[in-house]
C-alpha cells in the first residue's frame, strides 16, 4: 500500500539548509501559539527548519538532498518533534527519514535517525532496466505465492536510495499486485538493486490481521448515524464522516496505486435507525461491528491520546464490509484510506470484524502516517505488534462486556476448524505455534507476524507482570525468558508508552534493540528517569532478551 507521498520540501544549500521563502513568509504570519499556550505547528516547522540549518553535518544533510515535512508533535509542555522524510538528487530515501526534537523554547534536542551512513551516490543512473526490475518482481510476488494461479499481475518500478540495507544504494523499488484464484489482492513491494539486479528485501504491502466482527460479536452498541430524509445512513457526522458500506462480495482491481474499479462502499441505510440483529443473516450486522470498531478506535486515539483521526487531521476514513468470497481476511489500505471485511469461510473464521482486529488493522494508518515502520524484518514484527497492542488497547477501552477487554488476539473470529482459541498469544506468542516469546538474532528471519511476538511478550508482561493469573476471566501463564519476575504497572500506562514511542523515537527502520531505547525514552518523557515506569520498561525489555 502507498505509505508516504515525497513531497519537494526546503533545498539544501552547499552551507545548510534554506527553507524556502514560502514557508518563512507564511511561519512569520501565522500565530507563534495555539490558544493553549503551546507553540503552534507552524512555529515549531520553524525552529526545525533553523534547527536543519545549525546541524546539517550532524544529520547528515548536504546540498544534493531535499527535506520534507511528514509529522509534527507538541508536547503539553511545548516541546517539539518534527519529523521529516528526504530525497537524494530527487529520489526517495528509504530510510532517510528522521526526527529533530526541540526543546519548549525552540532550541534543538536531538535527533533519531533511521540510518546514519553517509548519503552519497557516484550515480543515480541505473545499470539495470526499470522492465527488468519489474519482471524480477513479479517472480519474486509469485514465490511468495507458491500455489496460487495469480491473475492481472502488474508491476511498476520507481528508483530510490536505500539507505535501509547497509551502505546506502541506487535501488528498484517495484509494487507488484495481483489477484488471487479467487480474485483477492496480493502485492508486494520488491527492492532490487539497481546495478546488480540482486534482491535487497520484498514485504507484503496489504497488512492483514487474519479474524475478527462485531454486532455480531459485541451486543448492543451506540451509533452516531446521520439522517438523510426520512432514512438514517450508517455515517458518523461526530466522528469525520466515517462510514461503512457492502462490498457486495466483490473484490478491487488496481495499478500502479490507481484503482480501475473498486468493490463497492454502498452506504447501509436504515428506516428506524436500528441496524442489524445480530446474525450473519442480516448484512447490516457485520456493519454494525465494523462501525463499532471504528467508533472506539477514533475515541481510544483522540480521548487517549490526542489524535484527532487516523492521519490526525480529523478526517475520516470508511469501511467496506463483505468483500470478496469467503474471504478469511481484513485489511487497512492507506491508497483508499479504509478498512475492508471478509466474511470469513465459517469453518476457519467467521466474519472478521471483531473489535481488536478493526483497531489493530486501522492502527497500521497510524504508523503509516508517523513511524512507518518498514514492513519486513524485525521493523516489520514492530510494525505488527504496534498493532496488535493497540488493537488490545481499543478493546480495554471500549470496556464492552461482551467483548471484554484481554491479551487474546482475535479471539471472536476463530471458529472450529481453526484449531486454537484465538490468533495470537501475547502472554505466551509461541501458544501460537509459530511466534517468538524471546529475541533471537533469527528473529528478524521470521514472518512479520511471528517476530512481533517479543514486542507483544514484552508489552503483556509491563501491562499485567510475569506468572500466573487471571484477568477478566481470561487465565494466563507468562514466562520470562531470563527467569525474572516482572511487576506490571498496567494497560493504560503501556499504551501511552507505545504511542509515545511509535510517534515521537521510533523511524522506519527501528528495530527491537531500537524500540527498547524508543520506548525508555517515551517512560522517561511521561513519568521521569528512574521512575517505576522507566524501571519496568527496562526490566520487561530484558525478560524477553532485549537489551
Amino acid at each position: 500500500m502507498s505509505r508516504t507521498r515525497h513531497i519537494r520540501g526546503s533545498r539544501l544549500a552547499t552551507a545548510g539548509i534554506a527553507a524556502t521563502t514560502a514557508t518563512l513568509l507564511a511561519t512569520a504570519l501565522a500565530p507563534a501559539a495555539s490558544a493553549d499556550g503551546r507553540p503552534s505547528r507552524a512555529t515549531a516547522l520553524a525552529n526545525a527548519a533553523s534547527a536543519l540549518v545549525e546541524h546539517a553535518t550532524s544529520l547528515g544533510l548536504t546540498s544534493a538532498q531535499d527535506t520534507s515535512v511528514r509529522d509534527v508533535v507538541v508536547d503539553k509542555d511545548g516541546t517539539q518533534h518534527v519529523r521529516y522524510d528526504r530525497t537524494y538528487r530527487q529520489l526517495p530515501v528509504l530510510g532517510g527519514d528522521f526526527v529533530v526534537h526541540l526543546t519548549p523554547d525552540g532550541a534543538y534536542r536531538s535527533a533519531d535517525r533511521a540510518t546514519r551512513s553517509p548519503l552519497s551516490l557516484p550515480s543515480v543512473t541505473p545499470g539495470l532496466a526499470a522492465p527488468k526490475a519489474a519482471d524480477l518482481a513479479v517472480n519474486a510476488l509469485r514465490a511468495a505465492n507458491l500455489g496460487e494461479a495469480l491473475k492481472k499481475i502488474t508491476a511498476k518500478p520507481r528508483l530510490v536510495v536505500d539507505a535501509l540495507h547497509g551502505a546506502p544504494r541506487l535501488a528498484w523499488q517495484t509494487q507488484v499486485v495481483a489477484q488471487d484464484s479467487l480474485g483477492n489482492p496480493v502485492a508486494r513491494s520488491v527492492l532490487t538493486d539497481a546495478r546488480t539486479g540482486a534482491q535487497i528485501d520484498a514485504w507484503d504491502t496489504i497488512e492483514t490481521a487474519t479474524g475478527d466482527g462485531k454486532s455480531l460479536y459485541g451486543g448492543t452498541v451506540p451509533l452516531e448515524t446521520t439522517l438523510s430524509g426520512s432514512t438514517y445512513q450508517l455515517k458518523d457526522p461526530t466522528r469525520g464522516n466515517t462510514y461503512t458500506g457492502d462490498a457486495a462480495n466483490k473484490t478491487d482491481l488496481c495499478i500502479f496505486g490507481i484503482c480501475f474499479s473498486r468493490a463497492p462502499a454502498t452506504l447501509f441505510t436504515d428506516a428506524d435507525n436500528h441496524w442489524g440483529s445480530g446474525t450473519t443473516s442480516d448484512r447490516s450486522s457485520a456493519a454494525v461491528d465494523a462501525q463499532y470498531g471504528t467508533n472506539e478506535t477514533w475515541d481510544y486515539y483522540k480521548n487517549v491520546h490526542g489524535r484527532n483521526g487516523i492521519a490526525g487531521d480529523g478526517k475520516g476514513s470508511y469501511n467496506r464490509v463483505h468483500y470478496g468470497n469467503n474471504y478469511n481476511n481484513a485489511f487497512w489500505d492507506d491508497s483508499c484510506f479504509c478498512m475492508t471485511y471478509g466474511d470469513g469461510d465459517g469453518t476457519t473464521f467467521g466474519p472478521l470484524v471483531a473489535l481488536d482486529v478493526a483497531g489493530h488493522e486501522m492502527s497500521h494508518g497510524v504508523t503509516s502516517k508517523t513511524a512507518a515502520l518498514t514492513y519486513s524484518g524485525e521493523s516489520g514484527g514492530l510494525n505488527e505488534a504496534t498493532s496488535d497492542i493497540f488493537g488490545t488497547m481499543v478493546e480495554w477501552y471500549a470496556n464492552n462486556s461482551s467483548d471484554a477487554g484481554d491479551y487474546l488476539i482475535g479471539e471472536k473470529i476463530v471458529r472450529s476448524g481453526f484449531g486454537k482459541p484465538a490468533l495470537r498469544f501475547m502472554d505466551k506468542p509461541s501458544k501460537d505455534g509459530n511466534s517468538a516469546d524471546c529475541w533471537s538474532s533469527s528473529v528478524g528471519n521470521l514472518d512479520v507476524h511471528y517476530s512481533s511476538g517479543v514486542a507483544n511478550h514484552f508489552a503483556y508482561l509491563l501491562a499485567e507482570g510475569s506468572g500466573a493469573k487471571t484477568v477478566n476471566g481470561v487465565s494466563y501463564d507468562s514466562p520470562t525468558c531470563n527467569g525474572s519476575t516482572v511487576t506490571g504497572i498496567g494497560h493504560d500506562k503501556v499504551g501511552k508508552i507505545w504511542y509515545r514511542a511509535l510517534t515521537v523515537y521510533m523511524t522506519s527502520s527501528t528495530k527491537y534493540a531500537g524500540a527498547r531505547t524508543a520506548t525508555l525514552n517515551a517512560a522517561k518523557d511521561l513519568y521521569g528517569a528512574g521512575s517505576t515506569e522507566y524501571n519496568a520498561v527496562a526490566a520487561a525489555w530484558s525478560a524477553v532478551s532485549v537489551a
